[in-house]
């Protein structure tokens, strides 16, 4: 009968491990003291106000603070469900997000392969250049630029349609264009940037694979396919995963912006109606709700954090990929 080797113990095992980690940890103390910023961002900005969600389950009474105001289970989120605006809400956010993630995903893929196959640094770094900047205008001033382009008497698109005979088109005003418009100048603006992942991908990538292509007959259009792509595509699996994991969460400020009352059929979204409801006051939505607002926000983010994880186990399956 053979003996157990006291090494071999999982108890003795796991204690060995735990002190080699805390040694290299004691060693390296100084690397990990630069992790400290962002450990204590992400714990005061991100888990303590998770203190606050309780609200989503009270009838929040500001003068009885949190602890103060009484229970009421799931009454806030019946309320949402039962609301003529649910489905609306749901339509209009994913069909936005969808529509975002479907034209907006492949664009920094395609330029990034582009960019790559340039061989004139100085025609590859103007490109660069002009493709980036649009990233560092502000919301504000973006959508500024949509209104004086595209308003109906003086906005430059209107002038051309005019000018071969077309009638003036009011483009913010119309509810089936609100997506486009949105999707069209969100690609615009953040192509360039989101690029810079995958040019930085493509650069590690060896280049023997390349010469050994070319040496073997292989034309551009086959290295981009049979090289390139495979080399980028575990980058391009996390990026989809995290873009899936926020199809839910489209940017406030921007879709806040563009609204108003003749688009607000197809531009009214979950972070908008949240605003609404918990802060705005306005006469469409009442007084302000904060605990109704909190239940449709934990809402969203329940959804969000279900559709990473499904896509993070599906890649995980099928591709080897996945976030952990």
């Amino acid at each position: 009968m053979s003996k157990l080797n006291p090494v071999n113990l999982p108890g003795i095992t796991n204690k060995r491990s735990g002190k080699k980690t805390f040694q290299k940890i004691i060693r390296n103390y100084d690397l990990y003291i630069f992790l400290l910023p962002a450990v204590a961002y992400i714990i005061i900005f991100h888990y303590v106000p998770m203190y606050g969600v309780q609200i989503a389950f009270k009838e929040f009474i500001a003068t009885k603070g949190i602890l103060g105001s009484p229970w009421i289970g799931g009454e806030h989120f019946r309320r949402f469900f039962n609301s003529y605006q649910f489905w609306r809400l749901i339509k209009n956010t994913l069909g936005l997000s969808v529509y975002q993630l479907v034209a907006g995903f492949p664009l920094p893929i395609i330029l990034a392969l582009m960019l790559n196959s340039v061989n004139n640094n100085s025609f590859k770094k103007l490109v660069q250049t002009t493709t980036y900047a649009p990233y560092f205008i502000s919301t504000v001033v973006l959508v500024s630029m949509m209104l004086i382009f595209l308003s109906p008497r003086s906005g430059l698109v209107n002038k051309i349609i005019e000018l071969f005979g077309g009638t003036a088109i009011n483009f913010m005003a119309k509810p089936k264009l609100f997506k486009t418009l949105y999707v069209l100048s969100g690609i615009w603006q953040n192509t360039g940037w989101n690029a810079i992942i995958y040019v930085a991908a493509l650069s590690a990538i060896d280049p023997e694979l390349h010469t050994a292509a070319i040496v073997d007959g292989a034309s551009r259009f086959k290295r981009i396919i049979y090289i390139d792509l495979p080399g980028i595509a575990p980058t391009i699996i996390i990026l989809l995963i995290l873009n899936i994991g926020h199809i839910m969460s489209i940017g406030f400020e921007k879709v806040y912006l563009m609204q108003n009352d003749l688009n607000i059929t197809s531009s009214e979204v979950i972070s908008t109606y949240v605003y609404k409801v918990g802060l705005g006051g306005n006469s469409l939505y009442g007084l302000p709700n904060y605990g109704y607002s909190a239940a449709v926000g934990l809402f969203n983010s329940v959804i969000n954090f279900a559709f990473l994880l499904v896509t993070n186990k599906l890649s995980k399956i099928f591709s080897e990929t996945s976030l952990w």
